[in-house]
């Protein structure tokens, strides 16, 4: 069973490594779901760690849609992995009605090869997880990673089960709420690989300071901040004007 570890941090990564975990998936602010990796970890991750990695490519939180500019930085950060030298590539795109966007996927697996690709958990969103596999399994997905549409993969048990047994030809990974506790009721299920982060917050100051530099508006998953247009343009008259 493989054991993969969703990674935050070069410190994270090598805690995976020393744990003697089998494959680490690199991501950045696991606080909303994991975005795509600064270049500098990407690179010492490539110097320090010997593992397996998958990068995830993942432009931005919120949902799992985006515009023409927000695919073509995705497939630019998808072809730098590839320069790297990494093991594999976690993305995937959705349509606005939550269904797999087939054509932009299929892109980014194409760009993605030969490298392994796994399909994250946005497929947790989508409105027929078996239809869904259907077409993943179609594009050659190797691996998915699920909660079994659940808030965590314990709750999602029936369902990544059934998906495990009827879809033979790409992993299902259990991901979400996986720990020491529940680990053994996978393996005895038979899963071939399961994901977790294994995070534990440490206290890096003596005090909390007075004002948060965090803000809830950007925890919404439905919701994405831009820079207004109109608010800018004010801004800048306003500024500007004699």
């Amino acid at each position: 069973m493989i054991v993969e570890v969703c990674a935050n941090s070069l410190e994270s990564a090598l805690n995976a490594q020393k744990a003697g975990a089998d494959r680490i998936e690199l991501c950045a602010e696991l606080a909303v779901g994991g975005v795509t990796p600064s270049f500098g970890l990407l690179q010492l991750v490539k110097e320090y760690i010997s593992i397996p990695v998958n990068v995830l490519i993942r432009p931005r939180s919120g949902d799992f849609t985006y515009s023409d500019l927000e695919f073509e930085i995705m497939k630019r950060d998808v072809a730098l992995c590839r320069e790297l030298g990494f093991n594999g590539i976690v993305s995937g795109v959705l349509s606005k009605g939550l269904t797999l966007d087939y054509e932009r996927t299929k892109e980014l697996i194409a760009a993605s090869r030969p490298l392994e690709f796994t399909f994250h958990r946005a497929f947790d969103w989508v409105t027929d997880p078996v239809a869904t596999l259907r077409q993943l399994q179609e594009l050659q997905v190797d691996t998915i990673l699920s909660s079994g549409q659940q808030n965590s993969s314990v709750e999602g048990m029936d369902l990544l089960n059934r998906l495990s047994k009827e879809f033979k030809d790409c992993v299902i990974m259990p991901g979400g709420g996986i720990r020491d506790t529940n680990v053994v009721e996978f393996k005895k299920k038979g899963f071939m690989a399961v994901h977790l982060s294994g995070i534990k917050f440490h206290r890096t100051l003596g005090h909390t300071p007075q004002i948060a530099m965090s803000s809830p508006g950007f925890l919404k998953d439905d919701e994405i901040g831009i820079s207004d247009l109109a608010t800018l343009k004010e801004v800048v008259r306003l500024v500007k004007e004699n």
